[in-house]
């Protein structure tokens, strides 16, 4: 399995790292590794557009859309 290292971590940073994995009953590997896997499974932003870009069906602007609902919540 790969490694990652880290290094200049800030003396602070470093510190309140080690409170939160102490804090969880982790060691700072476990509780990083948990960070990292949490952080990986999530879609960025970009990657929710461009997955929504790609897909089929029909393209409306901004204006269009943000047009539609307005005129929608007037009507109601």
């Amino acid at each position: 399995m790969p490694s990652v290292q880290i290094k200049d971590v800030p003396e602070q940073t470093h510190a309140v790292l080690r409170r939160r994995a102490a804090e969880a009953h982790q060691s700072l590997q476990e509780y990083l590794l948990g960070r990292l896997v949490d952080e990986a499974s999530r879609p960025t932003l970009d990657e929710v557009l461009d997955r929504a870009g790609s897909r089929a069906g029909g393209a409306v602007t901004l204006t269009e859309a943000s047009d539609l609902i307005r005129f929608d919540r007037d009507r109601r």
